[in-house]
């Protein structure tokens, strides 16, 4: 994976132990992890386990999330990225997903849709990818207006830890 990765507006980046307060200020916000089925974090050290999984994904899988970074102002505002699903999701196993989450200062400014474009490109172009899936809870519409308008097609519903979500596939 060639990082970073350089949008207009954005820069995506390997997440580090040094992101530990940014990433605990995103997964303890409600509204953040409302349709991702985890309850708020509660304690940094869950951020930090969070941190050190993603980073032991970069080396075993070649690939995970990213942090985002808003060039204009320095700032890491979420992440963003493909990554390896090693556990089943939907019937699915071993097979690369999209995924996204923002802090929501920063929503509703067309930065998913842009970090996503960028994991895309990683996902197809670097890791040789056929298809990417992605999911989202039914409920969680701006996300599956985003999926939708990157080119995802909807393929039906499934159970995810007790919450109704929309599977997708987009093929390369």
């Amino acid at each position: 994976m060639k990082l970073p990765i350089i949008t207009e507006r954005l820069m995506l980046r390997k997440l580090t132990p040094d992101d530990l307060d940014d990433m605990f200020l995103l997964d303890s916000n409600p509204d953040v992890v409302k349709y991702v089925g985890i309850q708020p974090l509660t304690k940094k050290e869950e951020s930090l386990e969070m941190i050190e999984n993603i980073i032991d994904q970069y080396e075993k899988n070649g690939t995970a999330r990213l942090a985002v970074i808003e060039k204009e102002s320095n700032r890491f505002i979420g992440w963003s990225g493909i990554k390896l699903l090693t556990e089943e999701v939907n019937g699915f196993k071993n097979v690369y997903e999209l995924g996204y989450r923002f802090l929501p200062e920063f929503w509703g400014k067309g930065y998913a849709t842009e970090s996503a474009k960028a994991s895309l490109h990683i996902g197809f172009d670097q890791l040789n990818a056929d298809k990417i899936y992605a999911y989202a809870d039914v409920e969680n519409l701006v996300s599956n207006y985003i999926l939708t308008k990157l080119g995802f097609e909807n393929k039906g519903t499934f159970l995810d830890k007790g919450d109704i979500c929309n599977w997708y596939e987009l093929k390369k």
